[in-house]
């Protein structure tokens, strides 16, 4: 019985002890398979790093290279190279928000930093390309209207608030270059304009303060600077419309696309586009704007990079404080 013992408990720590070895050699196994399951990983990060890289500062050269060539180029030419240099830019924007998943903070640090100055360097682009000229709208009567048109013969420029009322047509062959007018410098003023005053012209509102506005028609373009407690209305715009230093203000527009910096914003909300006027159809028309397409709620923030929070910086208005009624 002892001997029988002794082999019963010789045979239970053989087996424990091939339990253990087995454990082991089991661990060793799923240890090597992760580790080859990182290394796989890493290696396919890697490769989508190298992959982000080479796409991304590549279509830099490319976007660098569209805005040097818009010098020296007419008006025309400088115009599209320049929308499509920011078309590029956005979408280089968006193909960094889309590959955040796999950067590293120090790819996304270095990417912003580009995309920033290829920002400025489209401002200053523009600025050196496409200089505006500031004009003022201003009532006038009848008499005063002939009394210029007398002054000015056949020429249809508007007047320049700088008092520079030059006109050269020493080059008459010259194919005409896209208009411009505006409204600024008022206060407290309710200033209305209609489809034939704006539509095709690039469209500039700045120092206006405790205003309210009427943008009736389709401009090519719409710049507001400098705007404080005003409430401005415009229709479509064909292309771009520009916001620069507007504060307590509620602006109503549609367009192609928003230029406004939001990461510098602060309580800035947004909710769909409520005006209309009898001719709102004809300006749709006019623009050649896609009314099946809505993005009034896709903002950027290109600093909020936070995927499960909202940007501190904007939010979309609550349906019950959306505004419906816009009569003056």
């Amino acid at each position: 019985k002892h001997t029988d013992r002794q082999t019963a408990i010789e045979l239970n720590y053989a087996g424990k002890v091939q339990e253990r070895l087995q454990k082991r050699h089991q661990a060793r196994l799923e240890d090597a398979e992760r580790r080859k399951e990182a290394k796989e990983s890493s290696s396919v990060a890697e490769e989508k790093v190298e992959y982000f890289s080479s796409t991304f500062y590549g279509e830099r050269a490319c976007i660098e290279q569209l805005l040097s060539e818009c010098s020296g180029t007419d008006r025309a030419e400088a115009t599209r190279r320049l929308e499509e240099a920011t078309n590029k830019v956005q979408q280089l924007q968006k193909f960094l928000n889309d590959s955040l998943l796999f950067l590293t903070q120090y790819n996304v640090r270095e990417a912003q930093a580009a995309l920033q100055q290829l920002q400025n360097s489209l401002s200053e682009t523009r600025e050196a390309c496409l200089p505006q000229k500031t004009f003022a709208f201003r009532t006038r009567t009848k008499a005063a209207e002939k009394s210029q048109k007398t002054e000015l013969g056949s020429s249809n420029t508007p007047e320049a608030e700088s008092g520079n009322n030059k006109v050269d047509n020493d080059n008459a062959s010259a194919p005409p270059a896209p208009e411009q007018c505006g409204i600024f410098n008022l206060s407290n003023e309710f200033v209305s304009k209609t489809s034939e005053e704006i539509s095709k012209q690039h469209v500039l509102l700045t120092h206006l303060t405790h205003c309210k506005v009427r943008l009736f028609g389709s401009p090519s373009t719409l710049h507001l600077k400098h705007i404080e407690d005003c409430e401005i209305l415009c229709g479509p715009v064909a292309s771009s419309v520009l916001i620069d230093h507007c504060t307590n203000s509620t602006l109503a527009f549609l367009c192609q696309q928003l230029r406004a910096i939001i990461e510098n914003c602060s309580g800035v909300g947004f909710a769909p586009f409520t005006w209309s006027h009898p001719r709102l159809e004809e300006d749709f028309s006019l623009s050649g704007l896609d009314r099946e397409r809505n993005n009034w709620d896709q903002v950027d923030d290109f600093n909020w990079l936070d995927t499960e929070a909202p940007s501190p910086n904007w939010t979309v208005i609550p349906e019950g404080e959306r505004k419906n009624n816009w009569d003056p």
